[in-house]
């Protein structure tokens, strides 16, 4: 059974950062792309950052140079630290990985960055 628990979170101000951890088992972490993503009330979710089983990482435009995405694999975790943040980057954010034909998602946390 594959399992994602998400860890960090909570209230910032803006400018500020945060960790968020991702915890896996019931999936073959190491050779898994993890993916984080957010959403908005009434919006799609979005795809905020990856990384893939070798390491390389991709990152929306919107938070390059801000967010860096990494992973344990001794730990089966992945990471996302969020610096510089800013009001926009207000939204649930999950974890999010696609196993045996299924996408698996964390339970969501809460970042809220205000002004």
């Amino acid at each position: 059974q594959v399992r994602l628990v998400q860890s960090g979170g909570g209230l910032v101000q803006a400018g500020g950062s945060l960790r968020l951890s991702c915890q896996a088992s019931g999936v073959p972490f190491k050779f898994a792309t993890m993916n984080w993503y957010r959403q908005v009330p009434m919006k799609q979710r979005e795809l905020v950052a990856n990384i893939t089983s070798s390491g390389s990482t991709n990152y929306a435009n919107s938070v390059k140079s801000r967010f860096t995405v990494s992973r344990d694999n001794a730990r089966n975790t992945v990471y996302l630290q969020m610096a510089s943040l800013e009001p926009e980057d207000t939204a649930v954010y999950y974890c999010h990985v696609f196993s045996r034909t299924r996408d698996f998602w964390g339970q969501g946390t809460q970042v809220t960055v205000s002004s």
